[in-house]
């Protein structure tokens, strides 16, 4: 199923990042850095799935996106954990920016050891405040996601590109909180999904304050922290990164495609220097 691959290679990904990636490698502006998508080709099917306790030590912190919670990660959760890395998927309240931020740091610095921080969708933006300036944190991993600028709000990158499906099926209630319409839920947000599922999923999102998209961040963790973009090319609706992140403020690592179903989830990977 494209879940399970996809999975897959989140987690052969973060494999490379837990076993000993040098943090402060700079990027040559030849090659622009390693390449994930390279490295998760390269992942031994005996290593994924065996149980093998490759992860210990390492803490995965998993942020969720706008419209969802943190059990939208319940498919990725069992192959990190199978692999042994410990795991744990923040809740967060999506009442603002600043309190998601607030709230996903205060688990981030609850951590010992190393620590990978992920985050999907408007998770990438949490995760590029909160994880700013810890010294545990090796390493960002945004998947389909958000990762604004200093000062840059999601509002603005979203501005910066033609309006989205998802952007005019959004409903807002008398509090201000942010839906995305149950008719239209499926084909703009859970395609690959079951019908059944989406039915469920439509009527149980978690809503996001509008106001969050006109918040703005005080730092920018991927500008000190190596920082990989999983891309995914064919999704309804692209998510804009940052006009300085990506793609050319920085050398930006080799892209290649993973053949992920239907859809193509290009990688990126990128150093400080």
């Amino acid at each position: 199923m494209q879940k399970t691959q996809a999975a897959r290679v989140l987690v052969s990904g973060l494999i490379v990042l837990a076993l000993g990636c040098d943090s402060r490698r700079a990027t040559s502006s030849s090659s622009g850095g390693d390449d994930l998508a390279v490295a998760a080709s390269r992942a031994s099917p005996s290593v994924l799935g065996q149980g093998r306790n490759i992860g210990r030590g390492v803490t995965i912190v998993l942020v969720h996106g706008a419209f969802a919670d943190a059990s939208g990660w319940q498919d990725v959760i069992p192959i990190l954990q199978r692999d042994g890395f410990n795991v744990i998927a923040v809740q967060n309240p999506l009442s603002s920016l600043a309190s998601d931020v607030a709230w996903t740091r205060r688990v981030i610095e609850a951590q010992s050891g190393p620590v990978v921080v992920v985050g999907h969708s408007y998770g990438g933006a949490v995760i590029t405040g909160a994880a700013a300036g810890n010294p545990n944190v090796r390493a960002l991993v945004y998947i389909a996601a958000y990762a604004p600028d200093v000062g840059e709000s999601i509002g603005a990158l979203n501005a910066l590109f033609p309006p989205t499906a998802l952007g005019t099926a959004l409903t807002i209630d008398a509090a201000g909180y942010l839906y995305v319409d149950v008719t239209s839920f499926r084909a703009l947000f859970a395609a690959d999904l079951p019908e059944r599922q989406t039915r469920v999923l439509a009527v149980t999102q978690k809503p996001l304050a509008a106001t969050a998209f006109g918040e703005t961040l005080a730092q920018a963790a991927w500008r000190t922290i190596p920082s990989w973009f999983l891309v995914a090319g064919r999704i309804r609706p692209s998510t804009p990164t940052s006009s300085a992140s990506w793609p050319g403020a920085w050398a930006p690592g080799r892209a290649r495609s993973v053949p992920v179903t239907s859809r193509s989830l290009r990688t990126r990977t990128r150093w400080p220097s």
